[in-house]
């Protein structure tokens, strides 16, 4: 199982810009699927980004098209999230996911059961 560690997260006013980074350790990263996930106070967690093995394809919840982007770079075993015009419906526990994905699979996974290795989350908070 791979070891996660999400940092980036903070406090931001609502129209701001957070990056979230995801560093991998313990496995191959190539052969990674990811995904973000984020859990709002009192809330369930729920999908917001994820990313296939080798980049090509991405898949978002509707919430955060076009204002947030995920992104990876298997050279340096790391994924992000880029998070802009945040809102203060964003303020969640974000956390990243992996499992991982055959060769000749190139999709994304949007359900929380489909990854088996997670980080500890970093708290974004967007205040109004």
């Amino acid at each position: 199982q791979v070891h996660l560690a999400e940092s980036g997260g903070g406090l931001v006013q609502a129209g701001g810009s957070l990056r979230l980074s995801c560093v991998a350790s313990g496995g191959t990263f190539g052969s990674l699927a990811m995904g973000w996930f984020r859990r709002a106070p009192g809330k369930e967690r729920e999908f917001v980004a994820a990313i296939s093995r080798n980049g090509g394809a991405t898949s978002e919840t509707d919430d955060v098209k076009g204002r947030f982007t995920i992104s990876r770079d298997n050279a340096q075993n790391t994924m992000w999230l880029q998070m802009n015009s945040l809102k203060p419906e964003d303020t969640a526990d974000y956390y990243c996911a992996a499992r991982p994905t055959p060769v000749f699979a190139s999709r994304t996974f949007r359900d929380f059961h489909d990854y088996d290795s997670w980080g500890q989350g970093t708290q974004v908070t967007v205040s109004s």
